[in-house]
């Protein structure tokens, strides 16, 4: 029988992911599996928890920077960033429930730049808009509605008619849609899997535009039907992310991701003047902190006319 500082590192991990596995969504354990299997069980499977020193995991988190990864081109901060919070969460768990002395490595940081997102500038927004109302199908309907409320790709594929209240003028979102990979079915390598969101605040009702819940009334299908396809099947986030792609190279936009909509939607709104509240509850953030962080890039356009407003401090002419 192993003594308490003998237990190996997969033994802690594999108890700590069956631990929180009832707090965790399907997609959340099928990434901390890969995590571990992947990444943390080829260095430190079989070694004891109190065994592995700060140094060791420095040195492993450098490694997986410089020449991480299939190609060994090394991975970006925020997936190491990421392995290196299971590794935490793993040596917390050791030292609460194993009552033993691990290496303190809850200092440890990666570094992450932000990448820019790109958004649309103003006319190609309009360009964008004029196209898809010139070709309104019912994918080219769910473009627009994420463009003009905001709401996620996976939001948009999961969301049904039923979903839309046309008393109210809103739209509810309370569901979102994704693929992940299957662990136990070795024929089918991936699912698609529909879920309430990722927290309480992606749950919410959001008003609709007068314009576009005329497009919406006009094009209204049964309840039940998804909002992208008008039946009972679905259009899953990567298709509609492909149809995307062709929408912008029709209207001569340069290539964006399909997320850069609802960044688009957040901009546009605070260069209007949406209160920072109420644009925060509409993206489903836990706080306005994350709304202008993340989903803000004020225009040059803005900038300027924003420095314009020193010019009244100015005496002299």
């Amino acid at each position: 029988m192993l003594r308490q500082g003998e237990i190996p590192f997969r033994i802690f991990a594999s108890a700590w992911l069956e631990t929180i596995k009832p707090q965790l969504k399907d997609s959340s354990i099928v990434k901390y599996s890969n995590v571990l299997t992947v990444h943390l069980f080829p260095r430190f499977a079989d070694i004891p928890v109190d065994r592995i020193s700060s140094g060791d995991v420095l040195e492993f988190g450098n490694e997986l920077l410089c020449s991480g990864g299939k190609k060994g081109n090394g991975l970006s901060p925020r997936t190491v960033a990421g392995i290196l919070s299971v590794l935490k969460a793993v040596f917390a768990y050791a030292a609460r429930q194993g009552k033993i002395k691990v290496a303190d490595i809850s200092s440890f940081s990666v570094r992450q730049s932000q990448k820019p997102m790109r958004i649309l500038s103003i006319s190609e927004q309009q360009k964008l808009s004029l196209y898809l109302y010139g070709d309104l199908t019912l994918t080219n309907l769910g473009i627009l509605v994420c463009l003009y409320t905001g709401i996620r790709i996976g939001e948009i594929c999961a969301m049904k008619w039923g979903d839309i209240s046309f008393e109210e003028q809103c739209l509810y979102v309370n569901k979102t849609m994704q693929r992940i990979q299957n662990k136990e079915n070795q024929e089918r390598k991936t699912s698609i899997l529909i879920t309430a969101p990722k927290s309480g605040c992606s749950i919410r009702r959001i008003p609709l535009p007068d314009e576009l819940f005329q497009l919406l009334a006009a094009a209204r299908c049964p309840e039940n039907a998804y909002l992208l396809t008008g039946q009972d099947f679905f259009m899953e986030p990567r298709t509609m992310q492909n149809r995307f792609k062709r929408v912008i190279r029709k209207c001569n936009i340069k290539d964006m991701n399909f997320h850069g909509l609802r960044h688009t939607f957040a901009t546009r709104c605070i260069e209007l003047g949406f209160d920072i509240k109420s644009l925060s509850e509409i993206l489903g953030h836990a706080s306005v902190n994350i709304t202008l962080n993340r989903y803000v890039h004020p225009s040059m356009e803005l900038k300027q006319k924003n420095m314009n407003m020193l010019s009244e401090l100015f005496s002299v002419r």
